[in-house]
C-alpha cells in the first residue's frame, strides 16, 4: 500500500470560503444565488452549486458565463468557489458546483473521483448555464483547477458549445497514475501493485462488500522522513485553516485509482482549436509537467502561462498569484467571450 500514500498526494481543492450550504465570504458587490444550492442534472445525479452574478448585475441583460471545476477531493466552497468570485467581479455570470459523489451532489459511492462522471459533470454544468435567462448560451466558457483542470480540457475536446477554456494547475489523474509526478515517479510494480488492488476491488464490491476508502492525505502523525513537499503543501490548504471545509471529507475509494489507469485526457488536445486555451501553471509546481504537455499537444490558438516562483497550491489561494491569475483570465475570456475588463 505505499503507492497509495505517494499516489493520494494529488488531492486537490482551493481557497476556503466557508463549508455552509452558501459561500459567506462573498467578494464585493457579487450577488449569490444560493439561499438553497442551484441544481442541475448530471446522468443519474442532481448535482448543486453555486451561482454568481456580477457587480452591478442587470436582470435584463444576457451575461458570457464560465463553468469552475474543483480540484479531485474538493468542494465549491473551496479554490473554484474563489475564482468563481473573482471572475464575477469581471463581469462573468459564474457557477462552481459539487462534482458527483462530493459535497452537497449525489453519488454514491461518496468521494469517488470517476473521471468519466466528472467530464459529464462539466458538460452537463454548460448546458445548465446555457439554459439560464442571464447567460448568453453562444458566450460560455470553462476553467478547471488542477484535476478540474485535466478534465476540463478534456471535456472541451468534443463540446463547441465551449468558446474558450482554461486551467489552473492543471492535473492529470491518469497521467499522474502510471508515471507520478515531478520528484515522485511511480515504479511499474507500484503501477501494478495498484491496479491488481483496484481490480480486486471491483470484484468485491460487485459481490457486495463495501467499499474500500482511504484518506487523500495522511495525518501528521503518519508523516515520516520520506514525506514530500506536495503532501505537507497540500495539507497545509485542505485540512488546515487556509482551505480546510467540512463539506471536503479528505477521502477517496479504492475502486476509483482503477478508472484512472486508462485516462488520458490531453491526447487530443488539438480538437480544441480554433477556440483558445490558456494553460495557468506554477514555476515550481510539480504539476506543470500537465499544463506543458497539453500545451505541447494542442493547436493555435493556445498560451501557457508559467507564475514565477509559484508551487502547485499556491496558485489556489494565495493573492500575490491569484490576483494576477484573475486579471489574466479576465482579458482571456473577455477577448472571446466579448466582456471589456
Amino acid at each position: 500500500m505505499q503507492f497509495f500514500k505517494k499516489y493520494s498526494l494529488c488531492a486537490a481543492v482551493g481557497a476556503c470560503l466557508c463549508g455552509s450550504a452558501c459561500a459567506q465570504t462573498v467578494a464585493d458587490g457579487v450577488n449569490t444565488i444560493c439561499s438553497s444550492p442551484v441544481e442541475f442534472q448530471s446522468g443519474a445525479y442532481k448535482i448543486a452549486g453555486n451561482l454568481y452574478l456580477p457587480k452591478g448585475f442587470d436582470a435584463s441583460k444576457k451575461y458570457p458565463a464560465i463553468v469552475v471545476s474543483h480540484p479531485w477531493g474538493g468542494v465549491k466552497e473551496q479554490t473554484a468557489g474563489l475564482y468563481a468570485q473573482r471572475l464575477a467581479q469581471k463581469g462573468f455570470v459564474t457557477f462552481a458546483y459539487d462534482a458527483a459523489y462530493y459535497g452537497q451532489s449525489e453519488g454514491q459511492p461518496r468521494d469517488t473521483e470517476d473521471p468519466a462522471q466528472r467530464v459529464q459533470d462539466i458538460r452537463s454544468a454548460v448546458g445548465y448555464l446555457a439554459s439560464r435567462s442571464e447567460v448568453r448560451p453562444d458566450a460560455i466558457g470553462t476553467l478547471g483547477i488542477c484535476a478540474g483542470g485535466g478534465y476540463t480540457l478534456h471535456e472541451a475536446q468534443t463540446d463547441p458549445r465551449v468558446k474558450a477554456v482554461a486551467s489552473v494547475a492543471a492535473y492529470d489523474v491518469g497521467g499522474a497514475f502510471r508515471n507520478g509526478i515531478t520528484g515522485s515517479p511511480v515504479t511499474e510494480e507500484q503501477y501494478q501493485q495498484t491496479l491488481k488492488a483496484a481490480a480486486e476491488e471491483w470484484s468485491r464490491v460487485a459481490a457486495g462488500d463495501k467499499p474500500t476508502v482511504f484518506k487523500l492525505l495522511p495525518d501528521k502523525k503518519d508523516w515520516t522522513k520520506d514525506t514530500n513537499a506536495f503532501t505537507k503543501e497540500a495539507y497545509s490548504y485542505y485540512r488546515e485553516t487556509r482551505g480546510a471545509s467540512p463539506n471536503a471529507k479528505n477521502l477517496c475509494t479504492l475502486a476509483s485509482f482503477g478508472l484512472h489507469a486508462g485516462y488520458y485526457p490531453l491526447e487530443h488536445m488539438d480538437r480544441i482549436s480554433p477556440r483558445p486555451v490558456l494553460l495557468i501553471g506554477g514555476e515550481k509546481a510539480e504539476s506543470l509537467v500537465f499544463s506543458q504537455q497539453a500545451y505541447d499537444k494542442a493547436a493555435e490558438p493556445k498560451e501557457l502561462m508559467v507564475v514565477p516562483g509559484a508551487t502547485h497550491f499556491a496558485l489556489y489561494d494565495k493573492e500575490e498569484y491569484v490576483g494576477p491569475i484573475v486579471e489574466k483570465l479576465t482579458k482571456f475570456y473577455g477577448s472571446t467571450l466579448n466582456v471589456k475588463d
